[in-house]
């Protein structure tokens, strides 16, 4: 087949989406299938900053939320436009990897599947972008439920969100968890002291990362407030926090204020090929997610990759995580928001490395026989050819 991948968001960018299409093209590709990408970054710069971005500040400053939408449905115009053009090419489906990109593929006549990787609305009002209940989430409920039903296919990537689609929409969709390319995130931790030298770690730290965007959902506060108990046992301790969002002067303030500063590193936006060397010179990561205005963390690929790639996993036990970790077993899961939970378990870790090191083989296998990018490309072919088939 000839499929073409579609999002009205960057590509490549940082975030589990961006490594979801990545990973999910190399799985295609290995089954024979000519596969391409195409997303809001192949739109002209001019556009995207003077067109979807530019007067979206000034209309939210007149109205909360309605330069949001206002920025969705320009970037939804690019994407119809950017298919449209791909028409000639002549692909045999689309996979439309949001709801505007669903739109704009359902416009140009190509047969359109649709993956879920969230909750459109609730999420906006998760990070402040629309108020609950006003005209403008109004406007996105309406959007998702024409998306969703409108499409051949919808696949989710988690139980909750399959629920949700069906619940909002009485569509029933297939649920495919999230995946990782098991060839690229496997166990390098016997080059840890080499990747510590090279990204400028000492060998004795005992390192916390945390891979995640700095979002309120994401929960990344808690590994802070969490961490001053630790390192009253642990004075080597140290969190390290990989990747951007609203949340960076907050917990650079709240780290100054609670002392522990020195031993919390920002490291920005960090290229998703570098990762698995950032994961190797840890000794335990962090998935923290919180439950936050109806919105849980799905099969969090972020965690896939931690336990993939042989390093203890600590989550909080809400959404997809509860699925990908089975508690003592291949991880630890701890209650969310609950500060002492989480300095505990980050102290147990510690304490006990040979307990780390059984988690995290046992983590490893459980990723190749689940959540590897192969098996997911199989259950994907497998759904285009029936959605091609109605």
């Amino acid at each position: 087949m000839k499929i073409l991948l579609a999002t009205s968001y960057d590509y490549p960018h940082l975030g589990g989406l961006s490594t979801h299409l990545a990973t999910l093209k190399t799985g295609l590709e290995n089954r024979g299938h000519q596969v391409d990408i195409v997303s809001f970054s192949d739109v002209p710069v001019w556009k995207r900053q003077f067109i979807a971005r530019g007067p979206a500040f000034i209309l939210n400053k007149v109205k909360k939320g309605s330069g949001y939408v206002w920025s969705l449905q320009r970037r939804k115009e690019f994407i119809e436009k950017l298919v449209k053009e791909r028409i000639e090419s002549d692909y045999d489906l689309v996979n439309a990897q949001d709801v505007f990109a669903t739109m704009a593929a359902l416009a140009s006549g190509i047969p359109t599947v649709s993956t879920v990787h969230g909750y459109l609305t609730y999420e906006s009002i998760s990070k402040g972008s629309v108020d609950e209940g006003s005209k403008q989430a109004n406007k996105l409920m309406a959007d998702e439920r024409i998306a969703y039903t409108a499409t051949k296919a919808v696949i989710t990537v988690d139980t909750r969100i399959k629920e949700y689609v069906e619940r909002e929409t009485g569509v029933v969709g297939s649920m495919i968890k999230n995946f990782i390319d098991v060839e690229s995130f496997k166990p390098e931790v016997e080059r840890r002291s080499e990747f510590r030298e090279k990204y400028g770690f000492s060998q004795d730290d005992l390192i916390f990362f945390v891979p995640r965007r700095l979002t309120r959902k994401n929960g990344v506060i808690y590994p802070v407030l969490s961490f001053p108990p630790v390192l009253e046992k642990f004075p080597k301790a140290r969190v390290v926090f990989a990747g951007t969002g609203e949340m960076f002067e907050e917990l650079k303030s709240k780290a100054a204020e609670l002392g522990v500063a020195d031993r919390v590193t920002m490291l920005g936006a960090v290229d998703h090929k570098d990762m698995i060397e950032y994961y190797a010179l840890s000794d335990v990561v962090l998935v923290p997610s919180i439950y936050s205005a109806g919105v849980e963390e799905a099969t969090s690929i972020s965690a896939l990759e931690a336990m993939g790639s042989g390093v203890p996993l600590i989550a909080c036990a809400v959404g997809g995580l509860k699925e990908i970790v089975d508690h003592e077993k291949d991880g630890l899961l701890v209650e969310e928001r609950n500060i002492e939970d989480l300095s505990n378990a980050m102290i147990r870790l510690l304490a006990n490395k040979e307990e780390g090191a059984q988690l995290a083989t046992a983590a490893r296998q459980k990723i190749i026989d689940e959540y590897s990018h192969f098996a997911a490309a199989e259950k994907y072919e497998s759904i285009y050819k029936r959605a091609l088939a109605k």
